[in-house]
């Protein structure tokens, strides 16, 4: 395998880019060699040599502890539980939260063989357990193993007396209810409020 085959197999395996992309997405590189491969190639050098997890929160930083957690700014007793980085940066654009996080990993799924010991959730305990926080938010995905993790958690945190409440789930701001589907509606039903006037 050539230089150029060996790159286009590598972009292929990017989310999102299949063989056809990741030739168009290697043309262009080549193309544009001294403006976009070689910063690009430097780019990824850098990150594979600075790139390392948060050992408090789990976050993917070049810097340990993360800067959300090294941050004074931020709440230290509200922490947010995502299942994975994507999650927290997803959580992160939005700039409505300003506690910390703590990233599981994935989450439980006795299919896959995956168990609390495979993910984050005993280094939560002794976080809550520890005392400081006053307040978990868990923000796992709306799937079966997302809401078993939740479940699971809200379990095991009882007996720390922490506070543990979940994202509201619903119709989306914008949303029209025709375009919804079944469980989005049903969710927006089970969590109606009163209306303001």
């Amino acid at each position: 395998m050539n230089e150029i085959e060996r790159l286009i197999a590598l972009l292929a395996r990017l989310p999102g880019l299949g063989p056809r992309s990741a030739r168009r997405a290697a043309l262009q590189l080549i193309k544009r060699r001294e403006t976009l491969l070689e910063p690009l190639a430097r780019a990824l050098d850098e990150a594979a040599r600075t790139i390392r997890p948060c050992s408090t929160c789990g976050n993917i930083d070049t810097v340990d502890p993360c800067r959300i957690c090294a941050d004074p700014t931020r709440d230290a007793g509200v922490v947010c539980v995502v299942e994975d980085v994507a999650d927290l940066w997803a959580l992160e654009r939005t700039g409505a939260f300003r506690g910390r996080y703590h990233v599981l990993g994935g989450t439980l799924s006795a299919i896959d063989g995956v168990g609390p010991d495979d993910l984050r959730i005993p280094a939560l305990l002794r976080q809550a357990a520890a005392g400081g926080i006053n307040e978990v938010i868990l923000a796992t995905n709306l799937t079966v193993d997302g809401q078993t993790t939740a479940h699971y958690i809200t379990h095991i945190l009882a007996p720390t007396g922490v506070a543990v409440t979940g994202l509201a789930h619903g119709v989306p701001v914008g949303g029209e209810l025709d375009y919804l589907d079944d469980g989005t509606l049903t969710a927006a039903l089970k969590a109606r409020r009163a209306a303001e006037g």
